[in-house]
């Protein structure tokens, strides 16, 4: 049976804190439901109910466009050990790009890196622990350096070229607010 909470406690912020994959779902009010799966150490929790990420560049932006719609936003933590439990934090969200106040202030948190498009950053209004019983153990051989390998070779222009021109819009031409 789900658990339901209005912000996170101190054992779910630590569950959290130990996880290295996270997943984003987002969705417009009429269009295609966004679930996209993230890593490399880009999670935060600023508070109980205040979390923040940090986005690369990607073939499409849909959880900016989905924001700016409609605010609404859900992230998910598996546990991959013996121990299961699945948390879900929903909330709503915003964007900061790269020379906005709101980065400024956030980026401290996290690791500089090549690619970075933008800091999410979600009050969190619920948070739901359920069993998660039926998903697998795992076990975490490596973290990819795939994406911060290809932002590194192309550049901050070519990165900023390729936002430009590939992600101004969803897959359902909502605007993303890219500059």
């Amino acid at each position: 049976m789900a658990d339901f909470s209005e912000s996170l406690s101190d054992k779910q912020i630590q569950f959290i804190k130990e996880q290295h994959m996270f997943f984003v779902s987002t969705a417009p009010n009429d269009g295609r439901i966004n679930l996209s799966p993230k890593g490399m150490d880009t999670f935060r929790v600023l508070s109980p109910t205040k979390v923040a990420y940090l986005d690369f560049v990607g073939s499409g932006n849909e959880t900016a466009a989905h924001l700016l719609e409609n605010g609404r936003i859900t992230i998910m933590f598996n546990s991959y050990t013996r121990n299961p439990l699945i948390l879900r934090l929903y909330g709503r969200g915003q964007f900061h790009l790269p020379d906005s106040d709101g980065f400024k202030e956030l980026m401290p948190l996290f690791d500089e890196q090549p690619g970075i498009r933008q800091i999410f950053e979600i009050d969190v209004n619920s948070v739901q622990g359920s069993c998660g019983f039926a998903v697998p153990v795992y076990e975490l051989v490596s973290e990819r350096k795939t994406l911060t390998d290809w932002a590194e070779k192309k550049g901050p222009k070519v990165i900023q070229d390729y936002i430009d021109n590939n992600n101004q819009t969803s897959i359902d031409g909502l605007p993303t607010g890219q500059k």
